[in-house]
């Protein structure tokens, strides 16, 4: 498995390469870097005899069969897309690792025809809403996200038609009958396999999210003759939040709270803030608990724009209940560790992914790998070979597992 672990990471590093930015990962969806890793991902999907397509939100698909039977298929892969600046490994190390599988299930006679997908979109970065790839496959696609606009005013809907394809076709992006489950594997993303010393786990569910976008608006005026009493100062009162949000989260166990993105206007040094747009992200494995702490947020922008004489609106752009993965595959991945002389570790999952959407379509289960340093969305994000090694072994024993059920 050595020189495949090495195929995944020259894999991965030269998809790294494809970037709408010089000496920086950043591939939003459905911008010309899509369409390169397109172009490389399909070839590679060729050479192992699989037929591609694109569907209609811009997921590559990729499908092998096998010589007999086949109308089943196991879902595997992750997403192409980044955050700015990232790092190599996030999404794209599960879907070089799941053209991986198909070559160990063409060496097995694997049974289960198996469909590879590079979802397009699952950072929420361009139009502020996630997993539009995802979304598609599982059924879950709104068309009311079609009007969203990113930062240069183009919809959606535009964003899909300049790529070559028809946003009315994307229901018909949706997995049907046929597929048996999704497999997704990634990179922890935080520091807990490192801290044991593991190279992978099986994970449990994934958090529950919440992300809304928030603005206080008040009244900018001259900052030097507009007296501290007379004030409406948006920023103000939207820092005074951003504290009461940090003091909640370190007071609630396992509770994970942060404002992360901050558009002040006018943004003028002499000029007092007018209105303050801001995000919230708000996780946690038990529902409720999140719930709860949200309407505690809220209530807390409240008061806070009551005292300074602003207001304060919001607006939900995603609310994600935790998702527990599937009982039967997270066996088979905990019965493929212990056969390939692994530690079994499984654990939940702090970030979210395409198997929390995928999930309420089919039975879904979900591998990590270490991530040294507990590093993401960084350019210093990497992985070990030794890991992805290890991965490489509880796929086969995975596949060997399910092979053994079906025959």
């Amino acid at each position: 498995m050595r020189e495949r672990a090495v195929r995944v990471i020259e894999e991965c590093r030269n998809i790294a390469t494809m970037s709408e930015e010089p000496g920086r990962i950043v591939r939003r969806f459905l911008t010309s870097p899509v369409q390169d890793v397109h172009v490389h991902l399909r070839s590679r999907m060729e050479s192992l005899g699989m037929t591609t397509h694109v569907d209609a939100v811009g997921n590559l698909r990729g499908l092998w069969q096998p010589a007999t039977g086949g109308e089943k298929r196991l879902l595997i892969g992750s997403h192409i897309d980044t955050v700015p600046d990232a790092g190599a490994f996030d999404g794209v190390l599960g879907v070089a690792l799941a053209l991986e599988w198909v070559q160990l299930a063409r060496e097995l006679a694997f049974p289960i025809a198996i469909e590879v997908i590079a979802f397009s979109e699952e950072e929420g970065v361009r139009f502020g809403v996630p997993f539009f790839g995802s979304r598609a496959v599982a059924g879950r696609f709104d068309p009311a996200l079609l009007s969203l606009k990113d930062a240069d005013g183009i919809t959606l809907a535009a964003a899909i038609r300049n790529f070559g394809l028809d946003p009315a076709q994307i229901p018909a992006a949706a997995a049907d009958h046929r597929a048996i489950g999704f497999i997704e594997i990634h990179i922890e993303q935080g520091p807990a396999l490192e801290a044991e010393g593991l190279s992978v786990a099986a994970v449990t569910a994934i958090v529950g999210q919440t992300r809304l976008a928030v603005e206080f608006t008040g009244q900018a005026n001259h900052a030097g003759t507009t007296p501290m009493r007379l004030r409406h100062d948006a920023l103000a009162s939207a820092a005074e939040w951003i504290t009461s949000v940090e003091k909640l989260a370190q007071r609630t166990e396992g509770l994970v709270a942060t404002v992360g993105k901050l558009n002040v206007m006018p943004n003028a040094g002499n000029v007092i803030p007018g209105s303050v747009e801001l995000s919230l992200d708000v996780r946690h494995t038990e529902d409720r608990i999140r719930r709860a702490s949200v309407e505690e947020l809220l209530d807390a922008a409240r008061a806070s724009s009551d005292r300074r004489g602003v207001s304060v609106i919001w607006t939900t752009r995603m609310d994600e209940p935790a998702v527990p993965m599937d009982e039967r595959l997270t066996a088979f991945l905990t019965d493929a560790m212990e056969a390939a002389q692994l530690p079994v570790k499984t654990m939940p999952s702090g970030a979210g992914h395409d198997a929390m959407v995928m999930a309420a379509r089919m039975p879904t289960a979900m591998l990590f790998l270490r991530s040294p340093g507990g590093i993401s969305h960084s350019p210093a994000e990497t992985v070990r070979k030794e890991d992805v090694e290890a991965a490489l072994h509880v796929s086969r024993r995975f596949l060997e597992r399910l092979a053994a059920e079906v025959r």
